[in-house]
């Protein structure tokens, strides 16, 4: 049998195909950079070989598995091709691989993960579900008859994709590296819709999906009166939200889910029109959004004296924005602190009024250097030309997060998709005792 090897295991969804294949009874190993990543902790655990990257990685009868960030002049992938070895994108693999299954994608600019991590874990409690989160958590299940995914729109991925059902939750203008505009974003979504094969679940209170073309059913989810399946009465509490579900204007049942903000009642009406279609029993579905406990870097909180710390991958303006109101809406009497590292320079100078507007929404703002990416390492602005735009913000260095410990009583944010988490060490490390 084969030994699949991941060139760049450590990367977040080939993290999670590498537990996938492991746990269905393959032989896995990876190699990667040295730098340690969260997405290796399940890896550890599984007992999946991690090595360091070196020709000699690659060797006769195995079948490679090619991260995306690595050029075809990689090391291992020359060995591989020398060797005459099969060598296949990360993302090509995927699309092979679902065809044995019931697939279901999640894609959108925002909200992927979350409703991808709550649509497995709602869907396991009915059927055997093997699934592939973007936060690096991968199942596999032998008897799977369900495959539920994460499908991204970067540098338009998704396109080796022809799943069975497709869940769209929005349309937005991000991954200006790529593309050019909204309009490009539309039409790289409107490809991907012409792919899926059985239906298609989108959020009809997004103008851009409402004009979405498909030889498949298009059921239409949201707050608006004219979906499908709409959400009304929404009650927001601090120890969740409550809504009833109408479908097609008749009501159907009331549901609640433990976390907060509007986008979060979206994703599980997402799953609720997906689950209605494929004849799951509500009760379960209402069991299982009870029991959601969300997915790595979604608003993952810690309790420390009297301040919330929460870790959030929120890297866009609509992300903040949204973050910040949910944390306002669990704990309406604390004060909202806000530490950002913006991610790549080229998405910071696209989107810096709209990041200064997000962040204006924190009662503080504390702005971390730019992170720049593999593929672009500097650019033309800095971080101070953010902070002009926010008032009440200052610049934060990892060394000088101590200063944090002054907002007592207060929920303190740390945002961003590159290094921020160490920002948050670093807090957390100067609160312990000094021997």
């Amino acid at each position: 049998m084969t030994i699949y090897h991941f060139v760049g295991i450590k990367g977040s969804g080939m993290s999670a195909l590498a537990q996938i294949l492991h746990d269905m009874g393959y032989e896995v190993q990876g190699s990667d950079y040295d730098k340690r990543f969260f997405t290796q902790i399940a890896l550890e655990e599984a007992g999946i070989k991690i090595l360091p990257f070196q020709k000699e990685n690659i060797q006769p009868g195995m079948t490679i598995i090619a991260g995306n960030a690595f050029p075809d002049t990689h090391e291992e992938i020359v060995r591989a091709m020398e060797l005459g070895l099969p060598v296949v994108r990360y993302h090509r693999f995927l699309g092979q691989f679902m065809e044995r299954f019931t697939s279901i994608g999640i894609t959108g600019a925002h909200g992927k993960t979350s409703t991808t991590g709550l649509l497995a874990h709602v869907m396991k409690g009915a059927k055997p579900t093997s699934y592939l989160i973007g936060d690096g958590t991968g199942k596999g299940d032998k008897e799977a008859e369900f495959f539920v995914f994460e499908a991204c729109e970067y540098r338009r991925h998704f396109l080796s994709y022809f799943p069975d059902y497709c869940i769209m939750t929005n349309i937005d203008f991000d991954h200006p590296d790529y593309f050019a505009n909204v309009e490009d974003v539309f039409s790289a979504f409107q490809e991907m819709a012409l792919q899926v094969k059985k239906g298609i679940i989108a959020c009809g209170d997004d103008e851009k999906l409402q004009k979405i073309q498909a030889k498949v059913p298009v059921l239409f989810y949201g707050f608006g009166e004219e979906n499908d399946f709409q959400a009304r009465n929404v009650e927001r509490t601090a120890e969740g939200t409550k809504f009833d579900v109408f479908v097609r204007n008749t009501f159907y049942d009331t549901f609640a889910i433990p976390t907060y903000g509007d986008h979060n009642v979206l994703n599980a009406l997402a799953i609720i029109a997906i689950c209605h279609y494929e004849e799951i029993d509500s009760s379960i579905v209402k069991e299982q959004l009870l029991t959601f406990k969300g997915v790595k870097r979604r608003f993952t909180e810690k309790s420390v004296g009297s301040q919330i710390l929460i870790d959030d991958y929120a890297h866009h303006p609509t992300e903040i924005k949204a973050t910040i109101n949910a944390a306002r809406q669990k704990y309406p009497d604390k004060n909202i602190i806000a530490v950002f590292q913006p991610h790549t320079f080229t998405r910071t100078q696209t989107f810096l009024g709209e990041f200064a507007e997000s962040l204006k929404l924190a009662d503080k703002t504390y702005l971390c250097e730019i992170f720049g990416s593999a593929r672009e390492n500097h650019g033309q602005l800095s971080i101070e030309d953010l902070q002009k735009l926010v008032p009440n913000s200052s610049i934060i260095k990892e060394d000088e997060t101590a200063s944090l410990r002054e907002h007592e009583n207060s929920v303190i944010l740390f945002m961003g998709a590159g290094d921020i988490q160490k920002f948050q060490n670093a807090y957390e490390k100067s609160l312990e005792p000094q021997s």
